[in-house]
């Protein structure tokens, strides 16, 4: 992880409304498969001093043969801007947030329709046991 890399933006466009500035980014590694997003990251957020959290990268390809990839970047101007309009997958990846665990959808799906077969006073008791288990 020696070999120095070149990174290079280029179609940057500020974005007022959602607090960023965003652009394409060329990264030319040569001697290496590819850089992690991790490390785009740190160096991005040199370039442009802000905290390396409010810098989110993704969507990169590698060119055919290697040496070269392109992706996309987003610098927010600060990290409270990137936890408002980041996705909630991202913010997971780059520590910001706690994933969400839930059942699959199809159980979702399977636990409404059996609901949807009891009726009366058996679906009230039925939803309180929910609401307790739940909480």
């Amino acid at each position: 992880m020696s070999d120095a890399i070149t990174i290079r933006t280029r179609k940057v466009i500020t974005n007022p409304l959602l607090n960023r500035r965003q652009f394409v980014i060329d990264v030319i590694h040569p001697n290496r498969a590819n850089v992690s997003k991790d490390e785009l990251r740190d160096q991005l957020s040199a370039l442009y001093k802000v905290e390396k959290d409010s810098v989110s990268v993704f969507g990169f390809r590698t060119a055919f043969g290697g040496g070269k990839s392109t992706g996309f970047g987003l610098v927010y101007n600060s990290v409270a801007d990137a936890k408002k309009f980041e996705p909630a997958y991202r913010l997971v990846r780059y520590g910001l947030a706690q994933k969400v665990e839930k059942a699959s959808r199809q159980q979702r799906k399977q636990k409404k329709n059996r609901g949807k077969k009891v009726f009366g006073t058996e679906r009230k008791a039925q939803k309180k046991a929910a609401k307790r288990n739940a909480d």
